[in-house]
């Protein structure tokens, strides 16, 4: 037996990105809370809050825009999945949460897509999971976006204006090419 078969191999973790983005934040800071690009280790036992609170949210947004608590994630496992799922839940009384191009009003929740854009007053967030096999954990990393993510050309994938992702979207053609 060689030495590196009884080896514990460690399980890949479901990585949650989220890119972010609100037109003030140069001026405002108001991601100022969240570490950009660090990936953050988490329990999918815990309920994720994002909003304005530190005591009541993991993930925090200075702006009084924001309320207390704006939304959550719930990590969970499909019936007949093998890999994380997330919930997305709007804990918000005052704001609507689109998610793609559905409209979640307050305690309205809904399953993620793995892909997707999810709205709020100004805020922009496209979050996208990858799949990992540990149903223990998973991490979340959070960019900063430099642009509207609901513009055409974001990163080089277009976003449609419903928000969700689709490999087979539709190219636009000139009407004399055929």
């Amino acid at each position: 037996m060689s030495g590196f078969e009884d080896a514990d191999t460690e399980e890949t973790l479901t990585c949650f990105q989220v890119t972010v983005y609100h037109p003030n934040q140069e001026h405002n800071q108001v991601f100022q809370t969240l570490r950009f690009f660090n990936r953050e280790r988490l329990s999918s036992m815990e309920v994720i809050k994002f909003g304005r609170s530190p005591n009541l949210c993991h993930y925090t947004f200075q702006d009084k825009q924001v309320s207390r608590v704006q939304f959550s994630l719930q990590p969970f496992k499909q019936f007949n999945s093998s890999v994380l799922s997330f919930e997305i839940k709007n804990l918000s009384k005052k704001t609507s949460l689109l998610v793609g191009n559905i409209e979640l009003g307050y305690l309205n929740k809904m399953d993620l897509p793995g892909r997707c854009i999810v709205r709020f007053g100004e805020y922009q967030f496209l979050m996208e999971k990858e799949d990992g096999e540990s149903l223990e954990y998973f991490e979340t990393r959070f960019v900063l976006a430099p642009r509207s993510l609901l513009e055409e050309r974001h990163y080089g994938k277009p976003v449609p204006e419903n928000g969700f992702s689709s490999s087979t979207l539709p190219t636009e053609m000139d009407e004399n090419e055929y």
